[in-house]
């Protein structure tokens, strides 16, 4: 379980900030359906917004989603759900640690709660959220960070946190926090643009204090190899069961005709890694082979997205750096999986910084 840190909650004030920010700001939906329709925008605004073929269709389809007060209810009725199901009363017990896992809510909801908005929510549910939300970023670091100390370029970094940023909802964007710390993010783009082997000191900048508190790598404790086999042999044993109550079979073969097929979509790549390499011996060979061939699956994903990245960017080092990142995310029993070596590592830096080096001859650096 998460410990979590009683210090101030930088959102505590921030749930009517944002009903009165909100009412200042100009709508982004109007705004581009000004521009769409060659209307200029109001010189008088204090932004000027550059987004994206993805930013536009993700906006469009915000057009029609939850208000924040339904938002917020539905947030509220979801941790009473978790706390019953645990049978616990609050987020944090009494020796400081999470009774409940809050990876089921969104990153608005926990916004909802972290702030506090409507007064829902307690101060342990506040912090829970915070708490939440603080690791949801971290997670989006570690592997750009990972990747930046083999690469020797923190760019790609920022730009992570960039990315991160700007997925906000328009609550969340609408606080002092989020544009002072987009404000130090997109400073340390342009600055690791420049000059791409430093980190640069920028006040407020969440990418710095990530690297100072994360100096010798990420501390993040990992669950042991065999707990996780554990888990996720009682997940197979429930579905056969299951299978088992339907006159069925539960199978692992997507050939087979009969039977009913075993969800192994759903576990996270840990997990079909500890199926795959089957340490303890608790699977047998059919499910170990289903759950190697599903992970190289993902495998394969992941590289051919990093290269539909470089091509549709047309930066060829993205194909290099897709690949990093991927395997600083992976633990090393997932790489152990699916046969992702350090010397397979070492020629995607070596592929990287070379392509690099040729892009910036190319463009006169």
């Amino acid at each position: 379980m998460t410990s979590i840190n009683t210090g101030p909650n930088p959102y505590a004030q921030l749930g009517s900030a944002y009903a009165r920010a909100a009412a200042t700001q100009p709508s982004l939906a109007n705004t581009l359906n000004d521009a769409e329709n060659g209307n200029p925008p109001d010189s008088s605004a204090a932004t000027n917004l550059t987004l994206s073929a993805a930013a536009r269709a993700r906006l469009a389809s915000g057009a029609a989603s939850k208000d924040f007060t339904t938002v917020t209810a539905e947030a509220r009725s979801a941790l009473d759900a978790l706390y019953a199901a645990a049978k616990v009363e609050g987020p944090i017990g009494t020796d400081g640690k999470t009774t409940v896992d809050l990876s089921s809510l969104d990153r608005r909801s926990l916004f909802a709660v972290a702030t506090n908005n409507g007064g829902k929510f307690s101060p342990d549910e506040q912090k829970a959220a915070t708490t939440e939300l603080g690791s949801r970023f971290d997670n989006v670091l570690a592997p750009a960070a990972a990747t930046s100390k083999l690469t020797g370029d923190f760019s790609s970094l920022y730009k992570a946190a960039l990315d991160y940023l700007d997925g906000a909802s328009d609550e969340e964007k609408a606080t002092v926090t989020w544009s002072a710390q987009r404000a130090a993010v997109l400073k340390g783009v342009q600055a690791t643009l420049q000059n791409p082997a430093v980190v640069p000191d920028i006040a407020n900048d969440p990418v710095g204090a990530y690297l100072s508190q994360n100096a010798a790598g990420d501390s993040t404790a990992t669950q042991n190899i065999s707990t996780v086999a554990r888990k996720v042999r009682a997940a197979l044993d429930a579905q056969a069961k299951a299978a088992t109550a339907a006159g069925k079979e539960l199978v692992y073969d997507p050939g087979r005709k009969t039977g009913q097929q075993a969800d192994l979509a759903s576990l996270d790549n840990r997990s079909l890694a500890a199926i795959s390499l089957n340490q303890d011996g608790l699977f047998s060979k059919l499910e170990s082979f289903a759950a190697k061939q599903l992970l190289a699956s993902r495998s394969r994903a992941s590289i051919l997205a990093a290269l539909n990245q470089s091509q549709t960017s047309g930066d060829p080092s993205q194909l290099s750096l897709g690949i990093l990142n991927t395997y600083s995310s992976m633990s090393s029993e997932e790489r152990q999986a699916v046969n992702w070596t350090p010397s397979f590592r070492d020629h995607a830096v070596a592929s990287y910084k070379s392509t690099r080096q040729i892009l910036s001859m190319l463009r006169g650096g």
